[in-house]
């Protein structure tokens, strides 16, 4: 049971606390949440022309408000039930259980009103902010595009196809740089239309006969990246025809 100068003591303590709360609050004017938008906060009329970099950043912060915003009015809500218990006489008694609370931790957080074992805070939230649903790649979603050997235009394709046009990144965020900043960009260095290197200059007539080569930039630099490894192509060496071959015909 407390004694009267002790629970005096803890009122003092909780309405200091409650002044102090209220100060910080209309010192900032809520976090700027008494602004109608909240770009008016940054002084910016539109998001139209701001870089995604600084959008995110922006953002970040303003969550940041937010979750401050949130603390100082769970705070508050704390310390007004806190008082009204007091005005109850059910002040220094878990919510729940009943007991008392121990003397030190009503010292530690005066605006309890549970005991350690039933406390609310001891429950971890797993909940995610839902903006992380937009960090994700944007393919993976769909069963289509958790098919390997689906060669359709899938989520995937969509992505690349509007990236080449350009990102927010540049070529030093990626593990190995590019040379075209329009090559910034998950998987570009992927072949589109075409399955082989070799297809941009090999031909061939209807019938997959009289193999021919057509000298050009592809050509120089698969010829290259062969001559760099030391192969014959880009899956190994192949054996001359005098050689015996890799599969053997069936008898």
């Amino acid at each position: 049971m407390l004694s009267t100068e002790k629970l005096s003591e803890l009122r003092l303590q909780l309405l200091e606390e409650k002044e102090e709360l209220k100060g910080h609050l209309d010192q900032n004017d809520h976090f700027d949440y008494e602004r109608g938008f909240w770009h008016e906060s940054m002084g910016e009329l539109s998001s139209y022309d701001n870089h995604p970099a600084d959008e995110g950043s922006s953002l970040f912060e303003r969550e940041k408000d937010n979750a401050l915003l949130e603390h100082y009015k769970l705070q508050l809500s704390n310390i007004d039930k806190a008082l009204h218990a007091m005005e109850n006489g059910t002040y220094g008694k878990c919510e729940v259980c009943g007991k008392e609370i121990p003397l030190e931790r009503l010292e530690a957080l005066p605006n309890t009103t549970y005991c350690k074992e039933h406390t609310p805070d001891r429950v971890t939230s797993h909940d995610r902010p839902v903006e992380e649903g937009v960090l994700m790649p944007p393919w993976g979603k769909f069963d289509m595009d958790n098919q390997d050997e689906d060669v359709a235009f899938d989520a995937e394709d969509s992505w690349q196809a509007v990236a080449e046009w350009g990102t927010s990144e540049t070529p030093s965020d990626l593990a190995y740089p590019k040379d075209n900043y329009n090559d910034v960009y998950i998987e570009a260095e992927e072949n589109i239309g075409y399955v082989e290197d070799y297809e941009n200059f090999v031909g061939t007539d209807m019938y997959g006969k009289n193999i021919t080569v057509y000298p050009n930039s592809q050509h120089e630099k698969y010829e290259d990246a062969l001559d760099d490894e030391g192969i014959m192509t880009t899956f190994g060496d192949l054996p001359a025809y005098e050689h015996d071959p890799y599969v053997e015909d069936d008898k």
